[in-house]
């Protein structure tokens, strides 16, 4: 087994990905660097705890009630009351993945040595990431600073042997599942719980699965386009290279060259001559320009391209920090106290991906709009039903994806409502200690939302696709978009009768959203 050494430095998005959606497949361990400098840290906490020095959320209280000092004797049950009084998360559980993607996420942060805890709890995370053992962490109750308390809390309950978890996908007490696997429960020690809740792992974890998917998203939007370009007979001129040489955004390169390449280039010929009436007219057989949402679409899909390189940049970064709060300067002998827990890179980075996944709905629903209304669809059949003849009994039956349409426009309503930026709702909190707050864990799972959405709206498209390349025939069908179709109908027959298409839009989504469709065309 390949293993993963954990050293709050060198975390990838892709390991947490992987680590989130594949379990088992990695085996984790905390770097022995990484666990030397958490020890240093540890010991350095413990040498200024004996100088009753006043030392905020380990000798004193925590938030507004920093003005009250305990002696030594009293830093554990604080600890101890602090993962309890945060307990108190609402709504649905987050999912699994999410959940694995945070415990890995504030592992690493720990590692990085900063925040006064021992190695012990970083080993003890990874064990439970190995053996499956995951806290039931609720959705809602955060504001995004002190970076997540209330979510993080229950994964520090966990390491207690508190609470229930979800153990191998069954619910159970969290002390039985640790035994089973050989953990011993811990005792936190001061800091430790701070240490745990006192950062933005929760939100880092939705918004790196976020960017997993929605990097998914922008590919098979691209793969949409070509395949609309090609069913609706269309230009593909719109997609020369040197129109985009010529404004040259990094993701909208990418978009059109992708798109170039499954419709087999660019034909930049254009319309032919041809003589005009005595009046100096003709009417032109074809348009000399598509509508915006295929012409356009390059740009449209470069700006989540671009959205989502910068905002990978950002969780780099994020997630290979110390946001946590006071940190522990070894080199200085001293105690800082500041802000590191603030979310505000994470909730831009995610108010800017779910308007740009939003858009991309938006674009990609105007499309199947053209390919099933037939007075746009350049001859395919209204709905694209089955080609019936006039004397089939079948014949008037049918309404083809007249359902999946109404059902795609209602998907991205719902998405570009959710583009509110969570980020500008900033409330005051807590005595008005956590007066300006980063909103960012509600920007993060409002992504995943607009994500899940879109995802819906990409497969309800790349069917009708799918079935307007079957009515086209091969004749217009190249093999870049032959290829797409084909990955297609490896998941979802053609439409031959009206039936419910439920589980073919379910299964579509699982071939995008796995990278099967993008494995398909490679």
């Amino acid at each position: 087994m390949t293993s993963l050494f954990i050293d709050g430095h060198t975390l990838t998005l892709a390991d947490i990905v992987r680590v989130a959606n594949h379990p088992g497949r990695l085996g984790l361990g905390l770097a022995e660097e990484a666990a030397r400098r958490m020890r240093l840290s540890e010991e350095l906490k413990t040498k200024l705890i004996e100088t009753r020095i006043p030392i905020y959320g380990v000798t004193s209280g925590f938030g507004d009630s920093n003005t009250r000092q305990i002696g030594p004797a009293k830093v554990e049950a604080l600890q101890r009351n602090l993962i309890r009084f945060l307990g108190c998360g609402i709504g649905e559980y987050a999912k699994p993945a999410v959940i694995r993607a945070t415990m890995l996420v504030r592992a690493n942060c720990l590692a990085r040595g900063h925040s006064g805890v021992r190695p012990e709890i970083v080993v003890n995370l990874l064990a439970c990431l190995e053996n499956d053992i995951l806290p039931l962490i609720p959705e809602q109750g955060s504001v995004g600073a002190s970076g997540d308390l209330v979510p993080l809390s229950y994964l520090a309950t966990l390491l207690t042997g508190e609470g229930t978890v979800l153990h191998r996908g069954e619910e159970r007490s969290a002390a039985d599942a640790l035994a089973e696997a050989g953990i011993e429960p811990l005792v936190l020690s001061a800091k430790e719980g701070l240490g745990l809740v006192n950062g933005t792992s929760f939100m880092s974890g939705y918004a790196v699965l976020a960017l997993h998917d929605a990097a998914e998203v922008a590919y098979a939007a691209d793969v949409c386009t070509a395949m609309a370009s090609a069913v609706l007979m269309g230009n593909p001129g719109h997609f020369a290279n040197f129109l985009f040489e010529q404004k040259p955004h990094d993701g909208v390169i990418t978009s059109a060259q992708l798109i170039r390449q499954l419709l087999g280039g660019a034909d930049t010929r254009g319309p032919q001559a041809a003589a005009l009436s005595q009046d100096g007219f003709r009417e032109l057989d074809d348009p000399i320009q598509d509508r915006y949402s295929i012409r356009c679409a390059p740009h449209v899909v470069g700006v989540l391209r671009d959205t989502i390189e910068w905002a990978e940049r950002w969780l780099t970064v994020e997630v290979n920090s110390s946001n946590d709060n006071p940190l522990f300067d070894v080199a200085e002998s001293a105690v800082r106290n500041g802000g590191n827990f603030y979310g505000g890179h994470v909730g831009q980075a995610m108010d800017a991906l779910k308007t740009a996944v939003a858009s991309v709905a938006d674009l990609l629903d105007r499309q199947l709009e053209l390919v099933v209304d037939e007075k746009f669809n350049n001859g395919l059949t209204p709905n694209l039903i089955p080609v019936f003849a006039a004397d089939d009994r079948e014949a008037g039956l049918h309404h083809g994806f007249k359902g999946m349409q109404i059902a795609a426009s209602s998907l991205v309503a719902e998405a570009l409502k959710d583009t509110m930026p969570a980020t500008s709702f900033s409330r005051s909190t807590e005595a008005h200690n956590q007066d300006k707050v980063s909103m960012g864990t509600i920007a993060a799972r409002d992504a995943r939302t607009v994500i899940e959405l879109t995802q819906q709206v990409v497969a309800i498209h790349l069917l009708a696709l799918a079935q307007a390349a079957d009515l086209r025939g091969e004749k217009v069908v190249n093999p870049g978009v032959r290829a797409a179709r084909g990955a297609v109908r490896e998941v979802a027959p053609f439409l031959d009768r009206d039936r419910p298409m439920r589980q073919d839009v379910a299964r579509v989504v699982d071939l995008v959203a796995s990278g099967t469709l993008r494995k398909a065309l490679a």
